[in-house]
């Protein structure tokens, strides 16, 4: 007789092998050389096209505070849309493409932490175009970064808790994304384009209208991305007045504490929408979408 596993270890098993899978699922679609290459050309094209616009507004002139903010917040913001509409994007995958969803919810694992998996994925993609845009901005478009300047810690740190903030909400939107029949594949992407408008990511939320700006004040994207140009240009970070009046614990604080308020909300939102697509037959369902 089969001897049933230990229920704590069907949380890391569900989790490592989601992430193996997701590994495999992304990079086995080419030849290794023709995968680095596209992951090479694909972040340096978005950031590019960043770049030239702002080019052409500033008329060449890349050596201003301004310019290192956009571009660090275009770089890092990479994150948002690869790690959160990714997990949420996993939905759409095993039930409309590959039609493997009904067998992951009969398997022996825990269908959160199998998604959060297949996003390590995505972040490991991700994390690879970061160093990539960030590489080439250093090189080619002098950006104010010295090595001995950064501070790690805050920047690792910060990094971690922006991840595991961005996990929460990919998990909300995959809840979501279960109860949504039509066109659910756009629910990711639609998210991230707020995101990015919300959230300081190419400019500060000064600029926007007096009444929109709470909403990037509630977004913990909007904390995280300055606690990262902070962690890695320092004063050039701090000159814009958004965040000026906090300090990095602060800001840091502030991260950490709606990283956890979205865990929280994530469990539970997961846990609803979960219930609900199982009740209407949801979980089997393809759309031909």
């Amino acid at each position: 007789m089969e001897i049933s596993p230990k229920p704590f270890s069907i949380f890391p098993r569900s989790f490592l092998t989601a992430a193996w899978l997701g590994w495999k699922i992304e990079s086995n679609w080419t030849d290794p050389f023709l995968f680095a290459v596209y992951s090479i050309i694909k972040p340096l094209a978005g950031a590019m096209i960043l770049v030239v616009m702002y080019g052409v507004i500033a008329n060449g002139n890349y050596n201003t505070p301004i310019f290192a903010y956009i571009y660090i917040g275009n770089a890092f913001y990479r994150y948002v849309g690869d790690v959160m509409t990714g997990i949420s994007f996993t939905i759409i995958e095993d039930r409309e493409h590959y039609r493997t969803l009904r067998y992951i919810y009969t398997a022996p694992i825990v269908v959160p932490f199998y998604l959060l998996g297949r996003g390590v994925a995505r972040f490991l993609t991700s994390s690879f175009a970061v160093v990539v845009v960030m590489g080439a901005g250093i090189l080619f478009l002098h950006l104010p970064f010295d090595l001995q300047k950064v501070d790690w810690l805050l920047f690792l740190v910060g990094l971690l808790v922006g991840v595991v903030m961005l996990a929460m909400l990919g998990l909300i939107l995959a809840g979501i994304t279960l109860l949504i029949v039509n066109h659910n594949y756009a629910i990711g992407d639609a998210v991230s384009g707020a995101l990015f408008l919300f959230s300081g990511a190419i400019f500060p939320l000064d600029v926007l209208p007096v009444w929109l700006r709470p909403i990037g004040f509630i977004i913990p994207v909007s904390y995280w991305l300055e606690l990262l140009r902070r962690a890695l240009i320092g004063n050039v970070a701090q000159a814009f007045p958004t965040f000026s009046s906090l300090s990095n614990l602060q800001l840091l604080g502030i991260l950490v504490t709606l990283a956890i308020v979205f865990g929280i909300i994530s469990v539970y939102v997961f846990r609803l929408c979960d219930h609900n697509a199982r009740e209407r037959g949801l979980i089997d369902l393809t759309t031909n979408y």
